[in-house]
């Protein structure tokens, strides 16, 4: 595979065909506006003093946003994507990548950088080099399985290609922190890692698994970034394509495991159905197992002290609650377009507003109980 959409991309790309229209019906609570006018908030995290971060994915900005709304700004890079900003003990951690223009693995960039409290800033790590030595995902078989004949797959468009295994490719995306560890959800390199920020050293934790999906007849599907489709042959009618399972957010739950939301690497749009995961990783040994599915874009997750998971559904327009013990799914927040969710004990915090256009993303915050 010569070329991957990267993550942002496919969302702006999708926000394009999926209007983003009034918000569900229902009795959620009244969320409070904290900030507004933002371009692409992807991420945000909320220290111990209930001072929030934000990044502002597109712009290559990381703010904090202040007691009237405007914003403090930490950090920008422009031109470069910054994300999956985490806080801890008076230092912020945040992500900064560039990808691979044309498909070239050289051209790879992504670091884990911190800035402190005088704002000086520190790279940690160079998640671009680990993949491009190491491709954690490069094993795994994606696409068509040995049923569809080479033959019938002559008829099948370029991109995505119809069989490979994973490429060399990084958009480090989110970060959840555990004393001297970081585990950064990789969204190029379909994997969880492991950054000891002391030393800087990457370990892989673990790949999530590719997400099958049958193709229906007469099925199109995208095939650049300029919306243009292709039919899908007649010969791969109902059979397995495997996708490529994308993490986009990585916690840490109170048993200790990490909880990773996945998009399902194909469509973001309900044509193919709401096949958004949540997995949850064993950070010691690195076993993989689904916990709950069914989900449209899941694109950031929070999960409480009792283990209840909160999840944002970007393109369903609203924020899930998913019950720790028997996995039942609820609306929680109906919000259009919501990104990143962060719970600070009582208070659930969100980033809502993404889509194309002039910036109108917005920073809010609700009460879970």
């Amino acid at each position: 595979m010569k070329k991957k959409f990267p993550l942002a991309a496919c969302l702006a790309a999708a926000a394009l065909i999926i209007s983003i229209g009034p918000a569900a019906a229902g009795s959620p609570p009244e969320p409070e506006t904290l900030a507004t006018g933002l371009l692409a908030p992807l991420s945000l995290a909320v220290d111990r003093n209930d001072s929030v971060l934000v990044t502002q994915n597109f712009a290559g900005r990381l703010d904090r946003v202040k007691d009237d709304g405007q914003l403090a700004n930490l950090y920008t890079h422009v031109g470069w994507d910054v994300a999956g900003v985490q806080t801890r003990g008076g230092t912020t951690y945040f992500l900064e990548s560039m990808g691979a223009g044309g498909g070239h693995p050289d051209a790879l960039h992504g670091y884990v950088k911190s800035i402190d409290r005088r704002g000086d800033v520190q790279t940690i790590a160079d998640l671009a080099s680990y993949e491009r030595a190491n491709n954690p995902d490069g094993d795994q078989q994606y696409g068509f399985g040995a049923e569809v004949s080479d033959e019938c797959l002559k008829a099948w468009p370029a991109f995505p290609p119809g069989r490979y295994e994973g490429i060399v490719d990084s958009h480090p995306y989110a970060t959840a922190v555990e004393g001297d560890t970081l585990y950064v959800a990789d969204a190029g390199a379909n994997a969880i890692l492991a950054v000891d920020t002391a030393t800087g050293d990457i370990s892989t934790v673990a790949v999530l698994p590719a997400r099958p999906a049958v193709i229906p007849a007469g099925t199109r599907i995208p095939i650049d970034m300029a919306g243009g489709t292709a039919e899908v042959p007649a010969c791969v009618a109902g059979h397995e394509y495997a996708f490529e399972s994308v993490p986009t957010d990585v916690e840490i739950g109170p048993d200790g495991w990490l909880y990773v939301s996945s998009l399902p690497g194909g469509p973001e749009d309900p044509s193919f159905g709401a096949r958004g995961a949540i997995f949850k990783v064993n950070p010691w040994t690195g076993a993989t197992r689904l916990w709950a599915d069914d989900i449209l874009s899941p694109t950031g997750i929070a999960v409480a002290d009792n283990g209840d998971v909160y999840a944002a559904s970007m393109f369903g327009n609203e924020i899930v609650r998913i019950d720790a013990r028997d996995r039942e799914q609820s609306q929680f927040l109906a919000v259009n377009g919501p990104a990143a969710v962060e719970l600070s004990g009582d208070t659930l915090y969100a980033t809502a507003g993404f889509g194309p256009g002039a910036p109108a993303g917005t920073v809010i915050k609700a009460s879970i109980r």
